[in-house]
This record gives structure tokens, sequence and C-alpha cells, in this order.
């Protein structure tokens, strides 16, 4: 899919609606393997998939008082006992339909859909997940825009919890082993305390090495490592909608990089996202069927930033209106990119 400018073009794979090319002034500014096979074979760093059907972290692998009986998820999180991005098959590794060629909103796009059948993964109920992606140039910009919608339509039971993100890895200095001299402004320098085994603690705080927002900081070789959930709404437990797409855009994040002059602004309507600067990444090397070898990536080569509700919002049931859905509602959620060379 092109943004109307020949170096600034998007790919897209069917499995978990994946974005594979985000390309700006001619550099592929996400990590990506050159074959839609090696998503399902050396994925394991969930490079740009969709993250469902729920994000991030369900605290103790377990959904407590859902339908008025508790659900057991698959414990894929290493150590901390945890259910993570879906479960052991989460959406990311789901073929989905598409891509279809769509008009949205007066950009050319393209539009992809899951259904997700009741006691996937056990999850409860059977949904339909539909990710639009449409493209365009605005004052030189290649903008990306991601929409998300989520919808209950199986009779098996009365309510579920949902939720999607995209879980790209962005390098905005290509062909680097890291990030090291990426600099980086975020929206905001509050967190959600984690306990030690990954979950929040229900404590918002200060992070200590992020500055204020519009603060800008240096990724060095080694610090900071930082993999958590930001607060963009303190009031998103008590106040956000299922669907926030209708809400104002925030701007959650900005990286760039001066050795390319390549800039990325990532915008959400949602409450929070995941800023994780992969200390723990490994993408491991593979060979093409033409032969040509892919080598391995490591720690610090890729920063994801993943717009989201709250950590722990399907299992926490004080935050769990934010992803909890019955028959007739819609979850949603809107992110654009904005990607530029100087």
């Amino acid at each position: 899919m092109s943004a109307a400018d020949p170096d600034s073009a998007f790919t897209f794979i069917s499995q978990g609606a994946i974005i594979q090319e985000f390309k700006v002034a001619g550099h592929n500014i996400v990590q990506s393997f050159p074959e839609a096979r090696f998503y399902k074979s050396h994925n394991n760093a969930y490079l740009g998939e969709t993250i469902g059907r729920t994000t991030n972290r369900v605290r103790g692998a377990e959904l407590r008082n859902l339908n008025g009986r508790n659900y057991k998820l698959a414990i894929n999180d290493g150590g901390n006992h945890n259910s993570l991005h879906g479960g052991s098959q989460g959406w990311g590794r789901k073929d989905f339909e598409g891509p279809k060629p769509v008009n949205r909103n007066g950009r050319e796009g393209v539009q992809f859909r899951y259904v997700s059948r009741d006691g996937e993964e056990n999850y409860p109920g059977t949904v339909e997940c539909l990710v639009w992606y449409t493209a365009g140039m605005e004052d030189g910009k290649t903008v990306l825009e991601l929409e998300y919608q989520i919808e209950l339509i199986g009779d098996e039971c009365e309510e579920t919890v949902v939720g999607a993100t995209n879980h790209s890895y962005f390098q905005v200095n290509p062909g680097a082993p890291t990030t090291e001299g990426t600099v980086v402004t975020l929206g905001t320098n509050e967190y959600l305390e984690l306990d030690a085994n990954q979950i929040p603690t229900g404590q918002i705080s200060v992070f200590p090495t992020v500055p204020a927002p519009g603060g800008a900081f240096t990724l060095t070789a080694t610090e900071p490592a930082i993999d958590d959930c930001f607060v963009m709404d303190r009031e998103a437990p008590k106040s956000c909608p299922l669907d926030t797409r209708f809400l104002p855009l925030k701007t959650l994040a900005t990286i760039t990089h001066p050795n390319t002059g390549l800039h990325l602004e990532i915008q959400s309507t949602e409450p929070a996202f995941q800023f994780c600067t992969g200390d723990g990444l490994y993408i491991p090397e593979a060979e093409t069927d033409k032969g040509v070898k892919i080598p391995s990536r490591g720690k610090r080569s890729g920063i994801a930033i993943e717009p989201s509700r709250y950590v722990d919002c399907a299992g926490r049931e004080e935050w769990r209106r934010m992803c909890k859905i019955r028959k007739g509602q819609l979850w949603g959620a809107r992110s654009v990119y904005r990607a530029w060379k100087d």
C-alpha cells in the first residue's frame, strides 16, 4: 500500500494483520522478516503483530467473576505465571481475512478481519475483530492510521473481555545493531507501578528516569531499560469509554535519530501505552528461499510503543469496564503514526 510517495509505502501480511514494512524516505523503520513464513517460525518477539484477544498481561492467567464464573488462561509469561498477549496462540499467530482494499475516511487502505471463536485460548464468547490501515501524506510526512473494532457476535455468553494493539518494534536508525543514540520524548512520565510478577499494584507514580512531558532523553547501549505501561489518563478506570475512537488524539511518543534524520510520532485515543526499550529482544537469524541469510538481531535493536488500556484491566475487576463488552457494544481504538526525514 502506497502513501502516494514511491519511497513511502507499507506492506502487511494476513497472519496477525502484521505490519511488515513501514517505509519512510526509502527506509523500513520496523523490525521485520523478508518472507511471511518466518512470522510463523521465528517470531517469538511478536514483530508487527496484532495483539489480542487481550493485550499485555492478565494476572495469574485467570479471569475471575466473568459471566458468574472463573476462566483459566494459558500461562505463557516466563516465571511470572501470567497470561501474556492473548495466550499461547494469540491473534498475532492467527490468519486474518485480508488484506481487502478499502477507501476509509477518504484514504486508500486495507481491511483485515478475524473471528475468534468461543473458547479460543479459553476466552468466552465469539468475537469479531476488524483492523483498518489507511495511508497518506500530510505536509511531507508519511502517515499510517490504524483502527481497531471488536464486537461480541456469539450467543455463548453475556459478556467477555477484549483488547487489541500493534506490537511493532521501531528502529529510526535502520541497519544499526541497537537503538543507541535514539532521542525519545514521551507524552507522560507517569506509569503503573509493578509488583514482582510484572502486574500493576494500582499505584500511579513518576518514572524515575523519564523527564516531564516534552523533555527528551537519549538511549545509550544499555540505559535506560524500560518495559512499562505509561498513563495518559489517570481517570481511565472510571471514565474511559469502550470505544475511544471519537476521543481526541494525544501524542504518546516521538523518536528520532541524528544519524538518519528520521522521525516517528505516535498518537492515539488510548489512555495508556507500553513503552519497551527491547532489553529482552532477540530475533533469530533466518535464511530466505534464495539462500540469503538474515542476521540475528539482539537486545535493544528496536523500540516497542503499544497504545492500550491499563495492563491487567481484564483481570482486575475495578478496571474491567475498560475492556468488558456485551452484545450490541463495540470496543474500538485509533492510532496514527507519522514519520518523516529531515
